[in-house]
């Protein structure tokens, strides 16, 4: 047998090491984060069974503690400024979740500003779609107890948002929509976990032009389901009439639910709204901030369909901010709404008050 044919086949690269790691995270397995002679072992509440939590605990001798983000930290009363570290020692899996992301917790008896090292488990935690609860302490002196865990280095992961964004043109084909016409689906495949991604063409867009886009974001709920709660599903709707309306443009169906928290902190989330939080305080109390999307992929997919200049249909700045961020040129912006109703009115006025979104207040009233 030749030397070839005998050697082991390796392949790795930053992303699939980051992905390597979001799965672990998943399954509520430690994870050991490395920045030079430091190591830290960090934990996520939102997966870890009590028992695996408590033997993590036992392993690192009582020293573990939470992260507190400062979304949360602020909730808690704490300031809201910076991540802060919450010791848990002698601190049970119940005790520890309340602190996390309960309603209405108590302040730690004692916490400190978090290290940098820390603050990049809450990194880890947001790829991996779950709540930034994390329970993290430093093993440098002790890392033979967890050698058989997934380690990654703290600059793979803070890279991650660059190295995971490559993508590939998959298929192209029509697909008539009702009261559309013809259009076509464009499938994307790349990223962190090879999602695919769609790109919904409505008619024969000018790309030698300022071509009509609109980004939308997925939402199980309004999109799907037609939740009274937001105005996702009529966005979805109008932004596909709208670019028909243009003669013809492009809408980037982004797979990134709940403002790019996953649908699990978003029920969450909801939760907290039916007992009289907003949107924004309510993923405050589960640690997360305003809005966790990423909109890499959206360049990638104009890039590839060789579209360069944009004409935006967005009620969000940030849209346009990451656009132009990313090299396109973003030549116009009309607004996109929807309708305003009972359930949705105080959401809407959240975002345009809290979150910057470009919205006519004096329109957001209810249908009678």
């Amino acid at each position: 047998m030749s030397s070839t044919s005998s050697s082991v086949f390796q392949f790795t690269t930053p992303a699939i090491e980051v992905e390597r790691a979001v799965s672990e995270l998943r399954y509520g397995r430690p994870v050991i984060l490395k920045e030079g002679k430091r190591q830290l072992a960090a934990l996520s509440l939102d997966c870890v069974a009590p028992s695996l939590y408590d033997q993590f605990a036992e392993a690192t001798n009582q020293s573990h503690a939470l992260l507190l983000t400062a979304p949360r930290a602020g909730r808690l009363g704490l300031g809201e400024t910076q991540d802060m570290l919450a010791p848990l020692a002698g601190v049970s899996f119940d005790r520890a979740s309340r602190l996390a992301y309960a309603l209405g917790a108590d302040q730690p008896q004692s916490f400190q500003p978090a290290d940098g090292l820390a603050s990049v488990s809450a990194e880890l935690a947001r790829i991996a779609l779950l709540l930034p609860a994390m329970v993290v302490a430093d093993i440098s002196y002790s890392a033979d107890r967890f050698a058989g865990c997934c380690a990654i280095a703290a600059s793979q992961l803070r890279g991650a948002d660059v190295a995971r964004q490559r993508f590939d043109k998959v298929v192209r084909t029509r697909v008539p929509l009702a009261g559309l016409g013809q259009a076509e689906f464009v499938v994307f495949r790349g990223g962190l976990a090879q999602k695919d991604q769609v790109a919904i063409v409505v008619g024969q867009p000018d790309v030698t032009k300022a071509v009509p886009v609109r980004v939308h974001s997925s939402c199980l709920t309004g999109d799907l389901c037609g939740s009274l709660k937001c105005d996702c599903g009529d966005q979805l709707r109008n932004g596909l009439a709208l670019l028909k309306q243009a003669g013809g443009g492009v809408l980037l169906y982004l797979d990134q639910e709940g403002r790019g928290t996953g649908i699990g902190a978003k029920m969450r989330a909801y939760g907290y709204q039916h007992l009289g939080l907003d949107t924004i305080d309510a993923d405050a109390e589960l640690g997360l901030g305003t809005d966790h999307r990423r909109y890499e992929a959206a360049i990638a997919m104009l890039q590839l369909l060789d579209i360069k200049r944009v004409a935006v249909y967005t009620n969000n700045p940030t849209k346009i901010a990451a656009l132009r961020a990313g090299g396109i040129t973003v030549e116009a912006r009309a607004p996109v709404t929807g309708l305003v109703t009972a359930e949705n009115e105080n959401y809407l006025r959240t975002k345009t008050l809290r979150a910057g979104h470009m919205m006519d207040l004096e329109t957001l009233v209810a249908a009678e």
